[in-house]
């Protein structure tokens, strides 16, 4: 079964969510988990997320991903960042597990300056102190692009929060198209490499759904450009070889490209149709 959406918003409830993932013809979604450029998380309605649990049981609904907010910054040297971040890590694992949510997606973080050796350290003690062993939820590194002072734009970087956190069996990763082709990783002309060297260093057991996108900005330029399927620098059929890959065949896809709902329902429509869903 091939399981993919696209990330939409909760504004209007969790119902509303499900039902326009279904109209778009997807069977799950991401969404953020609280305002992304804010702190503000959404009151939760208990009406409605009764009826949402019961759209995703009746139609088959793989897992669904909660995106944490681009606010936190678990890698931050100042004091009141970081105290903000852990209180967000925490309150959202325990909001996201109540709602029996399958992943909580984050960016690892950026050092800001510290360097990336203290920022992993930062990171690794944030969810120490965030992850507990009673959640059902598994939180999620993604993958960067290498901007700035990004962590997690080298698959070592994510191997060494893996192999700091304690519950780390709680622990995955979630590889975004465009940010692994623009740090470097070859997903057009070396796909079976890059795989290899994922697994290598992380495992592929650990990388547990995509972000599906294409990239506005050529390989290796370490920058965040998402752009639409196939319009890109990776193209139509890396993206298509990347998603029938056996190792990653029937991993959650999660589109993040700039479009409106139609644009994705058509996105989802197409990618349906070249794979054989349809």
């Amino acid at each position: 079964m091939l399981v993919i959406g696209s990330h939409l918003s909760i504004a209007k409830g969790f119902t509303k969510a499900a039902e326009t993932a279904l109209e778009m013809g997807a069977n799950t979604f991401q969404f953020f988990s609280r305002n992304p450029r804010g702190s503000n998380s959404k009151i939760l309605d208990e009406d409605d997320i009764k009826q949402f649990q019961k759209i995703r049981i009746k139609n088959n609904f793989g897992p669904l991903s909660a995106h944490a907010p681009y606010t936190m910054n678990l890698a931050s040297a100042k004091d009141e960042v970081y105290e903000f971040s852990n209180s967000v890590i925490k309150e959202d694992i325990q909001r996201m597990d109540s709602l029996s949510i399958e992943y909580l997606c984050m960016h690892p973080g950026s050092h800001i300056g510290c360097g990336i050796d203290t920022g992993i350290d930062k990171i690794i003690s944030g969810l120490n102190q965030g992850m507990t062993k009673d959640q059902n939820i598994t939180v999620l590194l993604e993958t960067m692009s290498g901007k700035g002072t990004e962590i997690g734009f080298k698959f070592e970087h994510l191997k060494r929060i893996l192999d700091g956190v304690h519950l780390n069996e709680k622990l995955g990763v979630c590889l975004d198209l465009c940010h692994v082709f623009s740090a470097g990783y070859d997903i057009v002309n070396n796909l079976d490499k890059v795989l290899e060297n994922f697994d290598k260093i992380i495992g592929l057991n650990n990388l547990k759904t995509i972000h599906l996108n294409d990239s506005m900005m050529p390989f290796g330029a370490n920058k965040d450009r998402h752009t639409t399927i196939g319009d890109g620098q990776i193209g139509m059929q890396a993206i298509i070889n990347f998603m029938s890959h056996p190792s990653i065949k029937g991993k959650p896809f999660f589109l993040e490209t700039p479009l409106e709902l139609e644009g994705h329902k058509k996105e989802i429509q197409t990618l349906k149709n070249i794979l054989g869903y349809i």
